[in-house]
């Protein structure tokens, strides 16, 4: 289950790669920190943003993003080890000193997650709000920092986590920023899923106006994307490029389940075994291994492919990765629909100063 499906790219099927073509020179450059797959990045992109450095940890992720960001110089790099210096001293090596510059990105949100029912308030990844803002002081003392993007789970804001949430606000404050709040779910900008996160939008202190993402008609059932694909290709460990026929993400997992063999039977739902439904949208696409949505039709899993349309990927948006990696880059990706949305409110806000 864990043979790697990296670096495999079906003949016939070619990606239309993100460049940084035509990007606006006016704009700032975009430094994204914990990119992953590069959701967040896309929207952005989308918007004339010229993306200029990518990190993750995860070095999948960032064969992900330079697939898809072939432009981009990225790294597979552990944020709190390189740390604020570490992160300058790679911002400086790919963009001049003195260049208008934005930070953007989602730390990983599972310390915060109501998900995760044993999360905890000193939970070890609560501390990366606090080296995301140290980071961004930093580039503050040989950049113009014009804008700052954060995107993170609903948990954040809960009671436990409360202090560490509003000391983020607090601090990005101090950084001489105008903060913009927002609760949005994915639903609302042409995603078929109802996936709530905090967006916090910073802005350079009186400089601009505020940010205000609009919503936006698309697809709000799992019918409207998913009912015309075929089959998802099963995995083997022998399994190869040429099995893979209609994109290279459309595979799943063997249908093991007795409960995948009587799909008209109601079984209780439960996190591992949580059935889609033709004429709603899906619940938050975030997945344990185990934990991929079923299909609506009930007899095997979601394929991979699926997932990202249902996170509002381009169809020729490239995953790498083996299974466990292109299910937690898919999981933790920022719709791309939802971040165009973003970055199209904060390019609106920059423009009516």
């Amino acid at each position: 289950m864990q043979a790697s499906l990296s670096n495999i790219s079906p003949a016939h099927f070619e990606p239309k790669a993100v460049t940084t073509n035509g990007a606006q020179p006016t704009l700032p450059k975009i430094v994204s920190l914990f990119c992953g797959a590069g959701g967040l990045d896309w929207g952005f992109h989308n918007h004339g943003f010229e993306i200029s450095l990518a990190i993750d940890i995860s070095a999948a992720a960032i064969r992900t993003h330079q697939r898809n960001f072939p432009e981009t110089p990225s790294f597979a790099e552990n944020l709190i080890d390189l740390g604020p210096e570490g992160v300058f001293e790679l911002v400086q090596k790919n963009i001049p000193t003195g260049s208008r510059i934005a930070v953007i990105g989602g730390p990983p949100c599972q310390g915060f997650s109501r998900a995760n029912t044993a999360s905890y308030q000193n939970d070890p990844r609560n501390s990366l709000p606090k080296l995301y803002v140290d980071i961004v002081r930093k580039l503050q003392s040989s950049y113009d920092v014009e804008f700052v993007v954060f995107e993170n789970v609903l948990g954040m804001r809960d009671k436990k986590h409360n202090t560490t949430y509003r000391t983020l606000v607090d601090n990005l404050a101090d950084l001489n920023f105008d903060i913009t709040e927002k609760e949005l779910c994915a639903l609302d900008f042409g995603v078929p899923q109802t996936r709530k996160r905090i967006i916090l939008s910073a802005l350079k202190k009186g400089a601009y106006t505020k940010v205000v993402p609009k919503p936006t008609v698309g697809p709000r059932t799992v019918r409207s994307v998913l009912s015309h694909l075929p089959e998802p290709v099963y995995f083997s460990r022998t399994i190869n490029t040429a099995d893979i026929p209609y994109h290279v993400n459309h595979w799943t997992m063997n249908p093991k389940s007795g409960r995948f063999l009587n799909p008209d039977v109601h079984y209780p739902e439960s996190r591992s075994f949580k059935r889609l439904h033709w004429d709603k949208p899906s619940p938050t696409v975030a997945y344990g291994n185990r934990e991929i949505h079923i299909h609506p039709d009930g007899r095997r899993r979601l394929s991979i492919y699926e997932a990202m349309l249902l996170q509002g990927f381009p169809s020729d948006f490239v995953l790498e990765g083996n299974l466990s990696q292109q299910v937690e880059q898919v999981s933790n990706a920022v719709p791309p629909p939802l971040s165009s949305s973003i970055a199209l409110a904060v390019k609106t806000a920059m423009e009516c100063k």
